[in-house]
């Protein structure tokens, strides 16, 4: 087994806020899989991504606040779930929350943008998994709205969020459809968008993102900044990325983040 290697977010968060991302390190899956893969649905041995997910449970235990890690279906869509002690894993949402302890949010990703979020008083967690498609139908404003409204905020101006790694803006190439579901509703999202070939641009996935929180209220905006080593593509040692090793491997593992509320 690799040594594991955690992305601990650096935020204001309150003191029972918990949250934590997981790398590459620390697993036994073998192969494209290698080796902290904790999807259960890329074609990895069921009994690794086992192992792997009792590593991911263990390491939310560490910080003297259990709890036990929600595993969505993601769809690329906009719903959030808001999760329970005994809600089961595959519940169909790109979103979830929580308000209780001994649950923990959890966002997979390869590529994506996984965001996690708090309100400043410690009262409730939210994790959204942020692809463009998600992130073009609100899946970040959804999650603002939801969270404040269970924290009694107006707005999102009571929340910090941060963002984990994700493609980055020389990786992401996408076509003139993605740029016009951004521009469709906000013409400023251009400036995230770099041509790159006919028809072709780069976007910047991150910005998109912080642009979007901001224009929600939230102001508190952490970790991934757009720079070189939150891109998933660019750190094959320590990320999975779809778009690289399913063209070179055939085949990407996933991370995870996820956030919770100790008691």
């Amino acid at each position: 087994m690799e040594e594991a290697d955690w992305l601990v977010p650096d935020w204001p968060a309150p003191a029972n806020v918990h949250a934590v991302c997981s790398t590459r390190g620390g697993g036994v899956s073998e192969g494209a899989w290698s080796s902290l893969n904790l999807g259960d649905h890329v074609r990895d041995d069921p009994r690794h991504v086992t192992a792997n997910r009792a590593v991911f449970a263990h390491r939310l235990a560490l910080d003297g606040q259990p709890a036990r890690p929600v595993f969505l279906q993601q769809v690329h869509g906009t719903r959030l779930q808001w999760l329970e002690p005994h809600t089961p894993d595959g519940v169909v949402a790109d979103a979830c929350a929580a308000n209780q302890p001994g649950v923990a949010c959890v966002i997979m990703v390869a590529d994506c943008l996984p965001v996690l979020l708090c309100d400043a008083a410690g009262r409730a967690v939210a994790a959204a998994h942020a692809g463009w498609r998600g992130l073009a139908g609100g899946v970040l404003e959804r999650t603002v709205r939801e969270l404040s409204r269970a924290c009694d905020a107006a707005d999102g101006a009571a929340l910090h969020a941060w963002l984990g790694p994700c493609i980055g803006a020389t990786a992401f190439e996408v076509g003139a459809e993605v740029k016009a579901a951004f521009v469709e509703n906000d013409a400023g999202a251009a400036a995230h968008f770099r041509p790159h070939g006919d028809g072709k641009y780069l976007a910047d996935l991150a910005a998109l993102a912080r642009t979007r929180l901001a224009a929600a209220g939230v102001a508190s905006l952490h970790g991934n900044d757009g720079s070189q080593g939150w891109c998933t593509v660019s750190n094959p040692a320590r990320f999975f990325s779809y778009r690289r090793d399913q063209r070179q491997l055939g085949a990407s593992g996933r991370l995870a983040a996820a956030i919770w509320l100790g008691a």
